[in-house]
């Protein structure tokens, strides 16, 4: 019998819960309860935001003195799972699931810890605070007396302790019944804590008539302390605000909202600008929280809670102060007004730029749920359909299946339908070619031969490659695309944990792999990580010059990403322990607004792009007729902001940084779910749309649709139909196609040649190409498809090592270093370059070919490229080198910190000083106590006092 997911993971729970207490000494737990009596007893309330004292800090310090026993409650406060673990006791609660549920963790108080919630991707949205051990009395901090503010030797009622409006003016409806002096307050949720002063408190409608807006405004009064002090809650939105202005020039000096939650808290102002001045309050609120996505609901926190203002004569102090930094105010709702629509009214609804049209190719039910897609030689689509997930059926009882569509008239509807196969399990990704289908259908990577129609398998599902994790099952993976050099690469996300090998492999040979980039060799049957990081990736693609490009959710969403790079993460840390840092991202912006998580800006994110969720990514190098400000930019779907983003790609040091441009396409349907985009022989391009009410992964089946699903055909007014297929055109004629302008015709030109293998007369026209083309990406495309045909001699590879052009030099490394076994004189050769090549493209290649490099022959050309100082602050070479140089540090610890002193780029000399510290013998003891003597005797500079910090913490006993 085989138990739900939500029950496994429950009872999971209960266990680590009880071993909890084990933490306890004896005298504290009796018959397995519990002893009542804690000395600290701390209570939070657990939200995506973080966690929230009663008197409403967010992720507040816990103290307690060393031996004490300690309880931490956590209550639900909404419909999310949380749970709460203390990250060195190792002790973890139950896990929460519904609203208002509770669980806890007792233990003694050792040592100071940090807390936080274990539920993937909580912690970084914020759940993570500080538990503290301190020593002698834990007091609470007492501020000095307010004052209440008068008017003509009059207290006025800026605290509504009169129980009335007087000195107060209301417009609007938002403030007809504002007075509450209960708490809970009837005008809220009855769990909502308001922690007012007094009795009285105003709010403008609460969590129950949000609905409702206005302003309350008091009388004017002069300024006559330094300092002031109220108290505010309530939403976290622009038209939903306190302000302080004053009362000569209507200047508002001083505004600030509440968090999105109901407790009050204390929030200090300066008036220090304003001191004798006359000055007045302005309680606004011109949000009602009516939401015009029918798949978001209405915002109950469109209103605003005030109590308590008065003067102080110093700065007050208040542990729960509210800073104007610590929200993030905002936006209205994005004006997103479709949902639910048919496919042929969802094409229609869209908006496009001048000289575009959206045609509605294929819908349900011809088409359901398409998780993925490609297009073959003939021009024709393969779809996955994903019925099984999100959860892998039981073997033999899969459901998804793969689809052929054709446009058999060039109207732009796929008008012939082909199941290829059925009965398929939890299928991710597709791919064809090199004589069949490819399939992500975790645990496995499947092959599928096809036979010489092209339509149908001629043998089940072979297994290629196993262990590919299904922990996340929107993270397994994905995104199947050839790359430039033959492999076949795909993208896997950070909640997932995979360790892949052909079936049999021994657990130790296999490769691990989270979040990061990976490639499958179609011939060699080699696997590899080729690069390590993101968060959940879900789109890869290449430009002209053969970089790639991968768009991610969550955390900054561009990275360029390089052979061998370490990007950053999401969650989890990297698989080497002596990474020390990682490549940030290429982009420089974000989709969403705000930085207290992403997901606090969707669906208000329509000024920075729409929110943080991408799929896809299309590099258009499709049809030359296209617009020029169309080609060469990387195109993304912005699930939660219903539109195609377009990114900017520009070459910076020896990499990139992409900068936002204008969206492409506006789908304005909340339901569409664009996964990816490929463009056709014609140039259009075609996407494919998993079309839901909910947009957000779900282990849950019954929380996704099961019955939508839509091809979408994106064309410019210059697009012409053509039917094709380059399976059947001559090696010559395939030759020709590389100087197609029409990228499709160049990649499946060299799928075709790669196929079908060496060829001397292919060969010596694609040299034609690559020695005498002026154009430095038709060169690349003819070094490629040589690559892959196997048309270069090690002679002539060496001999694009000295080409004119960095970017053929660059992937004559990258090719060279392909199979991990370079001869000693392509290593002399890389050695000179690392001194002499003035290109820092060149430069990044020879630092990720050193990776592939065996350690001991990779000293000469890793010393050249250190000494080249104008890479020190660059993108990628400093980190590039470190993760090569690294593993020789052990090797020859005396050779390597001598080379990192030496090195131009001083990031290396702080990471191998680092480095031998980790070693912890006495050898390496030794070694840094040398170094430090020697720079204490050094001139005194920024970078020497770094040095000796380092080497000092390394020294330190652990």
């Amino acid at each position: 019998m085989i138990l739900p997911r939500l029950f496994i993971l429950m009872l999971l729970s209960a266990l680590l819960h009880s071993s909890a207490y084990s933490a306890l000494p004896k005298s504290s737990v009796a018959k397995g309860k519990v002893a009542a009596r804690y000395d600290r007893d701390y209570t939070l309330q657990a939200t995506i935001l973080g966690y929230f004292g009663a008197d409403g800090k967010r992720n507040p310090v816990l103290q307690a003195r060393k031996g004490e026993t300690v309880r931490i409650k956590i209550v639900n406060g909404e419909a999310m799972t949380h749970d709460i673990v203390l990250e060195k006791l190792g002790l973890k609660s139950r896990v929460l699931v519904e609203k208002g549920d509770t669980a806890s963790i007792v233990f003694k108080a050792a040592q100071s810890d940090i807390y936080f919630c274990s539920i993937p991707g909580h912690r970084q949205a914020g759940m993570v605070g500080k538990f503290e051990v301190v020593e002698g009395a834990i007091t609470k901090e007492v501020t000095v007396a307010g004052q209440a503010v008068k008017k003509n030797g009059k207290v006025l009622n800026l605290n509504f302790e009169k129980g009335n409006l007087q000195d107060w003016t209301a417009a609007g409806d938002a403030f007809t019944q504002p007075l509450i002096s209960q708490d809970p307050s009837p005008v809220h949720e009855k769990d909502m804590n308001i922690n007012k002063s007094g009795k009285y408190f105003v709010t403008s409608g609460g969590t129950k008539n949000y609905k409702q807006t206005g302003t309350l405004t008091s009388v004017p009064f002069t300024v006559t302390q330094p300092f002031a002090a109220f108290k505010v809650s309530g939403g976290a939105l622009q038209d939903t605000r306190v302000e302080l202005v004053r009362a000569d020039n209507n200047e508002v000096f001083f505004q600030i909202t509440g968090t999105g939650r109901a407790t009050l808290q204390p929030v200090v102002v300066d008036l220090t600008p304003v001191l004798n001045k006359e000055i007045f309050i302005r309680l606004v609120d011109n949000e009602t929280g009516i939401s015009t996505i029918p798949y978001i609901g209405d915002d109950r926190w469109a209103h605003i809670n005030f109590d308590d203002f008065q003067f102080y004569p110093t700065r007050p102090t208040f542990t729960n102060e509210l800073k104007p930094s610590d929200i993030i105010i905002l936006p209205p709702l994005d004006p997103v007004v479709h949902s639910g629509l048919s496919g042929a009214e969802a094409a229609k609804s869209m908006t496009t730029k001048n000289g575009f049209s959206v045609k509605l190719a294929a819908s349900e039910p011809e088409i359901i749920r398409p998780i993925s897609f490609t297009i073959d030689a003939r021009g024709r689509l393969w779809v996955a359909e994903a019925h099984t997930y999100p959860v892998r059926a039981p073997e033999g009882q899969g459901r998804d299946r793969v689809l052929i569509f054709e446009d058999t008239d060039g109207d732009g509807t796929l008008d012939k339908r082909t199941v290829f196969m059925e009965g398929l399990n939890l299928i991710s990704a597709i791919e064809v070619g090199m004589g069949g289908v490819w399939l992500g259908s975790a645990p496995h990577l499947l092959f599928i031969p096809v036979d010489k129609s092209g339509d149908k398998p001629t043998g089940p599902p072979q297994i290629l490659l196993d262990g590919w994790g299904i922990n996340d099952t929107h993270e397994i993976l994905n995104n199947f695309r050839w790359g430039p050099d033959g492999w076949l690469y795909g993208t896997h996300g950070v909640f997932t944990h995979s360790n892949v090998g052909a079936p049999g492999t021994p657990d130790d040979q296999r490769t691990k792999l989270n979040a990061g980039v990976w490639r499958y060799h179609p011939t060699t049957k080699k696997f590899e990580l080729f690069a390590e990081g993101t968060s959940n990736p879900w789109g890869i693609d290449w430009n002209d010059y053969g970089h790639s490009f991968v768009t991610v959710c969550v955390i900054p969403h561009m990275f360029h990403v390089v052979q061998g790079a370490r990007y950053l993460r999401q969650a989890g840390k990297h698989f080497n322990p002596y990474t020390y840092n990682d490549i940030k991202e290429s982009g420089d912006h974000v989709h969403w607004v705000g930085d207290r998580g992403p997901h606090a800006g969707n669906f208000r994110s329509n000024s920075k792009g729409g929110g943080h969720a991408h799929a896809g990514a299309m590099i258009y190098l499709g049809s030359e007729k296209w617009p020029q400000q169309y080609r060469n930019k990387i195109y993304m779907n912005n699930i939660h902001g219903s539109r195609v983003n377009v990114d900017q790609l520009n070459r910076k040091g020896s990499g990139y940084s992409v900068s936002h441009d204008e969206d492409f396409l506006l789908t304005n349907d909340t339901w569409s779910q664009w996964l990816n985009f490929r463009y056709d022989p014609s140039g259009s391009v075609f996407a494919i749309d998993w079309y839901d009410k909910n947009q957000c992964h779900s282990p849950n089946p019954d929380v996704h649709q099961k019955t939508m699903g839509r091809i979408f055909k994106i064309s410019h007014e210059t697009d012409k139909w053509v039917q094709v297929d380059l399976a059947k055109a001559s090696g010559m004629d395939l030759v020709k196609h590389h100087l197609n302008q029409n990228e499709w015709y160049v990649r499946t030109a060299r799928l075709v040649l790669q196929e079908r293998g060496p060829n001397k007369k292919v060969h010596k026209a694609l040299k034609k190409i690559l020695y005498n083309n002026p154009d430095v990406t038709r060169k690349l495309r003819a070094l490629w498809t040589l690559h892959v045909t196997k048309g270069l001699s090690e002679k002539e590879m060496l001999q694009l090592l000295n080409h004119e052009n960095e970017y053929i030099r660059s992937w004559a490394i990258q090719l060279m270093a392909e199979d991990k076994e370079l001869s000693e004189v392509a290593l002399k050769q890389f050695a000179e370059m690392a001194k002499k090549d003035n290109s820092a493209l060149v430069r990044l290649y020879l630092a990720s070919a050193m990776q592939r490099v065996a350690p001991e022959k990779r000293w000469e050309t890793l010393a050249g490229l250190m000494h080249h100082a104008e890479d020190k602050d660059d993108h990628n070479l400093p980190l590039m080198l470190w993760y090569a140089f690294e593993p020789i540090v052990p090797m020859d610890m005396n050779r390597a910190m001598e080379m990192a002193q030496q090195a131009k780029v001083s990031a290396i000399l702080n990471y191998t000083i680092q480095r031998v510290g980790a070693i912890k013998s006495g050898a390496s003891v030794k070694l840094l106590q040398d170094l430090q003597q020697r720079v204490e005797k050094m001139e005194h500079s920024h970078q020497n006092h770094e040095i000796l910090a380092i080497i000092k913490k390394e020294l330190q006993p652990k």
